[in-house]
């Protein structure tokens, strides 16, 4: 917990705010796929400022991922395809009950099926765990060779497993949509009204392509991948304000926040709390701290008493 002093006194965390009922002492939050799925790799981000956790996305059964190289960086930002290795929701979950008994910071579990049959299958793991949110990774571009066209392009998709987990989930949860589609507020808005808590908005656009000039083949092996970091941030941003001044329904802002002033820019967009997950590859798990001292910074500036007096522009 953050404490701050004033002429000998102790302060309310100008930062605390919360998240479908759970208090967090800062707005920021790890995005899933950034760390690995040990405990102590999430306490480390804990400690240093992340006020909510999320996890790599966990299917079924193990998955080793793509061969790589899987991660290539561009003056923009990055490409990725690691093919959602994770360990399987069981093994995953034991690292998650680990962390649940150092920290009071609310963990979300991301998951990942095919369909909504399979969804379902892992919801039961995730409510007998000490996971406080389910996120739905409807988005992941890097699999789509191998189950079509990322689930959150469609709006009969969302809506079926959406459905479907709400039937099943004693979780509040979260759909994480895709911003490649030209109707992500109206998917949206079917996944609010099948059940769905929040959404977080974005995933990786793309996906895109590098080519190494000089060894004339693509950097990373399975030759495209989602495109993330600070290049695509007024995609996520635009998208959180469009879906937000339609829905006003609880959103994580994510997509190239990596200081301060972006997770206002994210707030000020609609977001009620903002993910991070360029800028951990970037500067560490410390880019919490920096970020954490750039947002006081902002509210002390502009005379804000608090985080949650950051309200979303019209």
């Amino acid at each position: 917990t953050i404490s701050f002093e004033y002429e000998g006194k102790e302060m309310t965390n100008p930062l605390r705010t919360s998240f479908l009922g759970k208090d967090l002492d800062t707005p920021l939050v790890l995005a899933s796929g950034v760390m690995d799925i040990s405990y102590s790799g999430m306490l480390r981000c804990a400690e240093a400022g992340a006020g909510m956790i999320t996890t790599k996305s966990l299917t079924y059964e193990k998955r080793k991922g793509h061969k790589g190289p899987v991660v290539a960086e561009y003056l923009g930002g990055f490409i990725n395809s690691m093919g959602l290795c994770n360990p399987g929701i069981e093994e995953g979950l034991k690292e998650i009950d680990e962390f649940k008994l150092r920290s009071e910071v609310p963990v979300i579990v991301s998951v990942f099926a095919a369909d909504a049959e399979g969804f379902c299958k892992l919801i039961p793991y995730v409510n007998s765990s000490k996971a406080d949110f389910i996120e739905l990774n409807l988005s992941c571009p890097n699999v789509a060779d191998e189950f079509g066209v990322p689930l959150a392009s469609s709006v009969s998709a969302v809506k079926e497993i959406v459905t479907a987990v709400a039937a099943e989930s004693n979780l509040p949860f979260i759909a994480k949509l895709s911003p490649n589609t030209y109707n992500v507020t109206q998917i949206a808005e079917m996944a609010i009204n099948c059940g769905a808590s929040a959404v977080n908005l974005i995933n990786t656009l793309g996906p895109g392509m590098i080519i190494d000039i000089n060894a004339r083949k693509p950097v990373i092996s399975s030759k495209f991948g989602g495109v993330s970091g600070y290049a695509v941030k007024p995609i996520a941003v635009k998208l959180v304000y469009e879906t937000y001044h339609k829905l006003k329904c609880p959103i994580i802002g994510t997509g190239g926040a990596a200081t301060g002033e972006d997770v206002i820019e994210f707030l000020l967009a609609g977001s009620a709390v903002v993910g991070v997950g360029t800028a951990v590859y970037y500067r560490g798990v410390e880019v919490f701290t920096v970020m954490k001292q750039e947002i006081i910074n902002y509210l002390e500036k502009n005379s804000f008493p608090g985080i949650n007096e950051v309200l979303p522009i019209e």
